[in-house]
């Protein structure tokens, strides 16, 4: 049994009912959902900011360790005459 059309603009009252409840139930998430998009997106910067401290932290220690590497190398590729005669000079002075 079908209800009559109601009289200020020819729509059944469930049919507007059923929007109002729709549209209800829409403003009300809003606030959920937007809270939710926050909270992702920070956590996504937030783990892009430690991926990029890991990395560069990494990256520092590898230059750290070439910079040593090449120190040990100037120290040890100096001919044994330069030690010898270094050593000379700081013996012959003291």
């Amino acid at each position: 049994m079908a209800a009559a059309p109601s009289a200020a603009g020819g729509v059944n009252g469930q049919v507007t009912d059923s929007v109002t409840q729709v549209n209800t139930s829409v403003t009300g998430s809003t606030p959920a959902s937007s809270t939710g998009n926050l909270l992702l997106s920070t956590s996504h910067a937030l783990g892009t900011a430690a991926l990029n401290a890991t990395t560069g932290n990494q990256q520092a220690g590898i230059t750290m360790q070439a910079a040593t590497v090449q120190g040990i190398n100037s120290l040890m590729s100096t001919g044994t005459a330069v030690v010898g005669r270094g050593s000379s000079e700081i013996l012959s002075k003291g």
